[in-house]
């Protein structure tokens, strides 16, 4: 049986990489992996890591590129290799345009489709955009939904969508898991010495914001709340790896450069997010991966957007919602600084999102189904 893994960006391919090392591991099916490079460094930094070396790379980045560039090139580009490997089965991952693209692209060639990390909803088409629109089309594109969760699984019944549903848990707890593996394997001097400039006999903040719908007020609003938490607590350090994305970088320096306690460092190959991570105190983030990843390490997360789709997070008590709200990030950072049992309340909750297994399930599921 021949499986198209199809992805383009770091967090699709953190996702992607424990599923295809589990399906390479089977003789029994064969593994062709597309990238579209919609990301391009940090993407392939996460392949280096997992050893994953892919037989096509459309290589779409390009200076100041839109949503019209990525989905037009990856359309595009993913027809001849579809015509060539003829794959019965095509992986996509998430809310991506790439995801979505490739969804569409085995519609149209009527090539079955699994949908990884299926039925997260925020119920707000705006927010996040454009992922909320693309995770709703790739839904009902789809053929086999794998999602992580009951919540999930009951999205995508609201919606009308019941057959082929399957509640697996998520990727990304089985990539975490593997990645310290591989960490501790190979030692972790390396990574002592990456951050040599870090005091980690202080509480270590994790930071990590980059969302588009945040750019202007909210993420001045955002910057500013840090600002009065490294002020007020200077035994505590934040240590804020920064976006690429200029919107980001300007701000962020304009409020934040300059504070002995706050660390504005370059971006992190997953390997580095995962290990400062894992020596964090809390999280302060408004990405999604992380509202998974770190309630599994046993660190509360503060999540910095307006809406979630990982409500049950939130739910399970691993993370609250605090917007960009200044008044809302810094008081419950002084929570979990300052009141023991709260901090324990939510470094004890149980992750909502997996064990580790969640490959094998899907390996185990279409070995049985196509």
């Amino acid at each position: 049986m021949k499986h198209l893994f199809i992805f383009g960006t770091r967090p699709e391919a953190i996702k992607m990489a424990p599923l295809i090392k589990e399906f390479q591991k089977d003789d029994a099916q064969k593994v062709v992996v597309c990238v579209t490079g919609q990301h391009r460094e940090m993407l392939d930094q996460v392949l280096s890591f997992f050893d994953i070396k892919p037989h096509y790379d459309l290589n779409l980045m390009s200076h100041n590129q839109t949503l019209y560039d990525i989905t037009a090139k990856a359309l595009l580009g993913l027809k001849p290799i579809l015509n060539k490997e003829n794959p019965d089965n095509i992986f996509v991952q998430g809310d991506t345009t790439t995801a979505f693209v490739g969804a569409l692209a085995g519609f149209y060639e009527k090539i079955r489709v699994s949908h990884i990390e299926a039925g997260l909803r925020s119920h707000n088409l705006n927010s996040p955009f454009p992922e909320e629109g693309n995770r709703k089309l790739v839904g009902h594109l789809a053929n086999y939904h794998f999602a992580p969760t009951k919540m999930a699984v009951n999205n995508l019944k609201l919606e009308g969508i019941v057959n082929n549903v399957h509640q697996v848990g998520n990727t990304v707890i089985d990539a975490l898991l593997l990645g310290l593996d591989i960490i501790k394997k190979h030692g972790e001097a390396t990574f002592e010495k990456h951050f040599e400039n870090i005091d980690f006999s202080k509480r270590i903040i994790l930071v990590t914001g980059h969302r588009r719908e945040s750019f202007g007020h909210p993420f001045e609003s955002m910057c500013r709340a840090m600002k009065e938490i490294a002020v007020n607590y200077p035994d505590v350090e934040l240590v804020y790896p920064m976006h690429l994305n200029p919107n980001i970088r300007v701000t962020v320096n304009e409020i934040l450069n300059g504070i002995d306690n706050v660390k504005l460092i370059e971006p992190l190959s997953y390997p580095y997010l995962i290990w400062l991570m894992n020596k964090s105190y809390f999280v302060l983030t408004d990405s999604g991966g992380i509202q998974e990843e770190a309630p599994s390490l046993g660190k509360p997360v503060l999540v910095m957007r307006e809406v979630t789709e990982r409500q049950e997070g939130i739910e399970a008590g691993t993370a609250k919602l605090v917007g960009s709200d200044f008044e809302k990030i810094v008081g419950e950072s002084k929570l979990l600084l300052d009141n023991e049992a709260y901090y324990q309340s939510m470094a004890n909750a149980i992750n909502p999102y997996g064990d580790g297994t969640t490959s094998l399930q899907i390996l185990n599921f279409l070995k049985d189904n196509i």
